[in-house]
């Protein structure tokens, strides 16, 4: 069974800093572009970063350019999210993600998703 199991959410004042884990099992990642996205109370989920298979091309929202970071160990098959300099906006549900083609996963279509891990940034 294909799993995206999201950890690391939880509550921090502004201006601080969370690291979001997610792990992947039951097929090979290695090979699959994977990302974040988030959804907050009444908006549409959104991009926030995604990292090619191998993490050498990484993407990112405007809105988190400079205090997020995405990485990936392909040894743990494992995505993680470094969120710095939080802001209250960036409260949201973060969901993990994977698909086989980096430009559809940066427009949002993904095969596997998590179930998703809440951040709350208080200010």
């Amino acid at each position: 069974q294909v799993q995206l199991v999201e950890s690391g959410g939880g509550l921090v004042q502004a201006g601080g800093s969370l690291r979001l884990s997610c792990a992947a099992s039951g097929r090979t990642f290695n090979t699959y572009p994977m990302g974040w996205f988030r959804q907050a109370p009444g908006l549409e989920r959104e991009l926030v970063a995604v990292a090619n298979w191998n993490g050498g091309s990484t993407y990112y929202a405007d809105s988190v350019k400079g205090r997020f970071t995405i990485s990936r160990d392909n040894a743990k098959i494992t995505v993680e999210l470094l969120m710095n300099s939080l802001k209250p906006e960036d409260t949201a549900v973060y969901y993990c993600a994977a698909h086989s083609s980096f430009i559809q996963l940066r427009a949002g279509i993904a095969s596997y998703w998590g179930k998703g891990t809440l951040v709350t940034v208080s200010s």
